[in-house]
């Protein structure tokens, strides 16, 4: 059982007796317990509409005991119950009104988290469709993909199959294909993610090897934080370099 929280994301006014802190303060309050949170990842939390620091004239984060707890309480339901950030919201946004909630037991991988898990308990394994599945649900013909692979921009994964996230490749370059960006131009795109990938499996290769399932877990939650960063700052990169800004 969680104890309610007694403030949350948007409680963005303070009582006379909150003393704001920078987020560096509240990186070495939590550090105690989270020895591995970083400040990236209270920014990231952040972005994720989980905690909504006040921010003072001038742009700068500024947090209260109540969230500070509830940073505590997220990263408490990540280390301890694998959750994924859109169940702990749910769970967050049900104890502030008031109801009670259960959790898978601490050490326990629930089927709350995202996806099935390995028999020895290291790391989520992806869903896996079969060839017709993904023609079908990708809405593209059989040439198209057979091209595609031929080019590297699909591939199956190890033991047959395609693991779910090729639907998505697979629709944004028949998207593209329609502007005539052909899967010869698209191979540069994903040489750059495979090195991308490559960099950033070195960050998490060490926690992936540790004895501790808990670390093990904590390592495929940072690899997921640090892909979604990536990708945003990709999309930046090209936003800034075509001088365009999306909504």
């Amino acid at each position: 059982m969680l104890r309610t929280p007694t403030g949350g994301a948007g409680s963005g006014t303070a009582t006379a007796g909150d003393r704001l802190v920078s987020i560096g303060t509240v990186l070495n309050q939590l550090r105690d317990e989270f020895p591995e949170v970083t400040i990236s990842k209270i920014r990231f939390l952040e972005a994720e509409g989980l905690v909504e620091p006040r921010r003072t004239a001038s742009g700068y984060r500024k947090f209260g005991p109540q969230d500070v707890e509830r940073l505590a309480q997220i990263l408490r339901m990540q280390r301890d119950h694998y959750l994924p950030l859109k169940v702990i919201r749910e769970h967050l946004d049900a104890l502030a009104r008031g109801e009670q909630v259960s959790l898978p037991a601490p050490g326990r991988r629930g089927e709350l988290i995202d996806g099935p898990w390995e028999q020895d308990g290291e790391r989520p394994t992806a869903v896996r469709i079969g060839r017709a599945e993904l023609i079908a649900a990708a809405e593209v013909t059989e040439t198209e993909l057979a091209e595609w692979e031929s080019y590297g921009l699909i591939a199956e994964v190890p033991g047959g199959g395609y693991d779910a996230e090729a639907v998505t490749v697979a629709r944004l370059v028949a998207d593209l294909g329609r502007f005539g960006l052909e899967p010869r131009h698209l191979r540069g795109v994903k040489a750059a993610a495979d090195r991308e990938a490559g960099l950033l499996e070195q960050m998490v290769a060490p926690l992936r090897r540790h004895r501790n399932p808990q670390t093990r877990a904590h390592a495929e939650a940072t690899a997921k934080e640090l892909a979604e960063l990536s990708v945003r700052l990709h999309a930046a990169f090209v936003q800034t370099a075509l001088g365009i800004r999306l909504p």
